[in-house]
């Protein structure tokens, strides 16, 4: 499967992008079934909808502040390290100034989050804010470890390793959380030394990069004051303020529904809207390697004026995520009925948020790497603009549909506000650069969608939800993958099914 999503090796950085894209992915599916497990599976039957809800929005916090405390700092490591790059100084000191910059950051964002808690605990009703009430202060902890894991998990990324953060949270993490749950499972473990272990596994990763560091011998702390001339120091902070906005929106877009169904409806559909809602990332998975790995050549190529590159990796990445993320989304969309049997009765009500969080999410992959290639471009600062346009809007959406529909209004103001992101960004990048990413190929992938969707449709249900999944499904990624094979969709499919084909010894290589 993951063969479906990289792109051909015609040159090096393709080749690396290649490799620690299929890498990646299988840490990425591996990460998926854990967190199936413990979330699609263990915590919403061992917990109840409001301690779900607790788990949400203490996550949700900690993710916004933690973002905020960056200072916008992971952009200069993302975009500014080649000016640094050389092994032999220690990188010009640039792990010290990380370490300083996360610290500082930290320490600003833990200080407005401790100002800011009693409002943000103020929900809906009182049974709530008391319930919260005892675990808000658990979110500083998690700012700390957020912070220097993003600084950290930069850092990694621009030394061409982009999967050393991936491992850690997407696997061991998750581990630790099976481990966790189990432990709760077995033992009388209260709920609230539940929340303060559970902490313990959030700051799992980052603990594991920092030794990771340490052993790459990349853990120095030698300064180079002297390197960091005015003109390179007031690049360095207008990258910094335009990823504050960049960053803290982006966070903000992904946790804010989550926030606002607490204060305006409750901790019970919370935990119910959190719960489901994973189920509708899904579909999203297979491309956050690739777009961690690809942000680092396209930035390469802006600065070498290598446009005809970013066209390439802009079309493949688009392609190739449509491929895979559609082929989930029917996936999930087909097996709605089985996946009810999973969850207990009372999360059915999160039954559209799958769907509509898995289109949006289908959405943002054939969009490809257009938000990436502006961020790296020259004219940068324009996705700032964009960011803060989609906050807006989702904000806007959720306050009117959230009062209508609840939870699925939440989920529908997602999908709006990100269809008129993704239009924008296409918009943009056709307009200033003549880029575009889509082709015939596009639309066959949707014809052969609906067919594949289309022939688990008229089956009849099994009684046994498990061999209806089985074989629901089985017949959708035959008849898709078949499809997208013979009609040739995209040059990565028809080699990745020839691969296949020689490997099954069907065909020669």
């Amino acid at each position: 499967m993951c063969l479906f999503i990289t792109f051909a090796c015609k040159s090096d950085p393709l080749g690396i992008i290649q490799r620690q894209t299929i890498t990646g992915s299988v840490i990425s599916y591996l990460g998926v079934l854990l967190g199936f497990v413990t979330t699609g599976l263990m915590l919403p039957h061992l917990f109840t909808e409001a301690e779900n809800g607790v788990i949400k929005v203490l996550v949700a916090n900690a993710a916004l502040f933690g973002q905020l405390g960056t200072i916008g700092f992971t952009g200069v490591i993302s975009r500014m390290f080649t000016y640094f790059r050389d092994k032999k100084s220690n990188h010009h000191g640039f792990m010290r100034l990380t370490i300083l910059v996360s610290l500082a950051g930290s320490l600003l964002t833990a200080v407005v989050f401790y100002l800011l808690s009693d409002w943000l605990i103020s929900g809906s009703n009182e049974a709530d804010n008391f319930m919260l009430s005892e675990f808000i202060l658990m979110v500083i902890p998690m700012i700390f470890a957020n912070v220097f894991f993003q600084a950290f998990d930069n850092f990694y990324k621009v030394l061409f390793n982009a999967v050393k953060g991936s491992l850690y949270r997407e696997v061991y993490q998750r581990v630790f959380t099976l481990m966790l749950i189990i432990g709760y499972f077995y033992s009388e473990m209260s709920f609230y030394l539940f929340i303060v272990l559970y902490i313990a596994g959030y700051a799992l990763p980052t603990l594991m990069l920092l030794v990771s560091l340490y052993r790459d011998g990349e853990l120095k702390f030698a300064s180079d004051s002297g390197f960091i001339k005015p003109s390179l120091q007031k690049e360095m902070i207008n990258v910094s303020l335009f990823n504050v906005v960049i960053g803290f929106s982006n966070i903000a877009i992904l946790n804010i529904d989550s926030l606002m169904i607490n204060k305006m409806v409750g901790l019970d559909d919370t935990g119910i809207y959190g719960i489901t809602y994973f189920f509708g990332t899904l579909v999203v998975i297979p491309s956050r390697i690739l777009m961690k790995i690809s942000s680092t050549f396209i930035a390469e190529s802006w600065k070498t004026g290598n446009l005809e590159q970013i066209k390439d990796i802009y079309y493949r990445t688009s392609i190739n995520q449509f491929v895979i993320g559609l082929l989930i989304f029917i996936g999930l969309w087909g097996n709605l009925h089985n996946i009810y049997h999973l969850l207990p009765e009372s999360y059915a009500a999160g039954g559209w948020v799958i769907v509509l969080i898995a289109l949006t999410n289908l959405l943002e992959m054939l969009g490809g790497a257009s938000a990436v290639i502006i961020s790296v471009s020259p004219r940068y600062k324009v996705l700032s603009y964009m960011m803060v346009m989609l906050f807006v809007l989702i904000v806007c959406t959720n306050l009117i549909l959230i009062p209508i529909w609840g939870i699925t209004g939440a989920a529908l103001a997602s999908l709006v506000s990100y269809a008129v992101y993704v239009l924008v960004r296409f918009l943009y990048l056709y307009r200033m650069h003549h880029f575009q990413p889509f082709s015939s190929g596009h639309i066959k992938v949707v014809a052969i969608g609906l067919v594949a969707f289309g022939a688990q449709y008229f089956m009849p249900e099994f009684d046994n939800f498990i061999i209806d999944i089985i074989v629901r499904s089985l017949i959708m990624v035959v008849i898709f993958s078949a499809l997208s094979y013979g009609l040739k969709v995209s040059e990565e499919v028809t080699k990745g099914g020839d691969w296949l084909l020689y490997k099954a010894g069907i065909r020669k290589q």
